[in-house]
């Protein structure tokens, strides 16, 4: 089993894909898959688990601990990749005012994107989720009801708009380095002012890339 772990190790870092991000897009926590390759726990993969990283990885089961009479044939062609990606809609505000606490992550509807323009936006739909704005803060940039595309991404940070975790509320800001380890906060509405925290006291959950609202 230890020659399944360096070999599910050897393909991620082959394909740049983090192991929290494998674990779950297999409906596990992120940890999952770190402990199975470090600590040996669980001792070897879920049926199903084993031959969902297969077929992503496009390697026969066996590679990953299966016996070679029930492996995944690799061969065997893949479903046709949909031209079309789902992007979660989920059930939280990002108040564009004072903050508002986030509730649940449980997606209640999706928006369809094209696979072809958000590759165009250079965006990975795998990464990207909609949320509602509250609040007037971002007027006219952002209203109250717009819903905004956050892209999640593991990406360097820069100077943008930004959903921002402070304490335990959401908020979508224009969030600007400072230096020294320090971060303004800033609203498109001139009302607000500027809301200075050290880096460390926020959690940047993604950048906003996209738009929707009414007329």
């Amino acid at each position: 089993m230890s020659d399944a772990r360096d070999r599910l190790l050897e393909l991620s870092q082959s394909r740049g894909c983090s192991l929290a991000r494998l674990s779950e897009m297999i409906g596990r926590n992120p940890t999952y898959l770190q402990q199975f390759i470090r600590k040996g726990s669980p001792r070897k993969l879920e049926e199903e688990d084993r031959r969902e990283l297969a077929e992503f990885f496009g390697v026969a089961e066996s590679e990953l601990g299966g016996p070679e009479e029930k492996s995944y044939n690799p061969s065997r062609p893949l479903p046709l990749q949909s031209d079309w990606v789902d992007v979660p809609r989920l059930p939280l505000s990002a108040s564009a005012g004072p903050g508002r606490a986030a509730g649940a992550e449980i997606p209640f509807d999706n928006f369809r994107f094209s696979r072809k323009w958000l590759r165009e936006q250079g965006l990975d739909g795998s990464y990207l989720s909609a949320i509602a704005v509250e609040g007037d803060s971002m007027e006219p940039l952002l209203r109250a009801g717009d819903e905004v595309l956050v892209d999640r991404s593991p990406k360097p940070f820069r100077d943008g708009i930004h959903v921002v975790r402070l304490d335990d509320s959401l908020l979508v800001k224009r969030v600007a380095s400072q230096g020294g380890g320090r971060l303004s906060l800033l609203s498109q509405n001139l009302s607000y002012p500027p809301i200075e925290v050290r880096a460390d006291d926020v959690e940047i959950i993604g950048r906003v890339v996209w738009k929707s609202g009414r007329l």
